[in-house]
């Protein structure tokens, strides 16, 4: 999905806890605020699936370390 940068001015108090919420969930200020317009908006499931997939990715071999990995052929079957 193509990107268009959005420039907002807030007080210091409100870039300060965004950036404290962002760093409290492992993300940037600007999925943080992505985020928040897409659940305001109603997009929370698609946003949920996103940040899943997200979590997958970097855990993937952490999963595979304690519970075993499968075979490359099993993996494939599900793709």
């Amino acid at each position: 999905m193509a990107k268009t940068q959005l420039n907002v001015r807030v007080d210091e108090g409100t870039a300060r806890a965004a950036r404290e919420r962002a760093l409290a969930r492992g993300m940037s200020v600007n999925r943080y605020i992505e985020e928040l317009v897409r659940q305001d908006t109603g997009e929370v499931g698609q946003t949920f699936v996103e940040a899943a997939a997200d979590f997958m990715k970097q855990y993937e071999s952490v999963f595979a370390e304690e519970f075993g990995g499968e075979n490359d052929t099993a993996r494939e079957g599900r793709r």
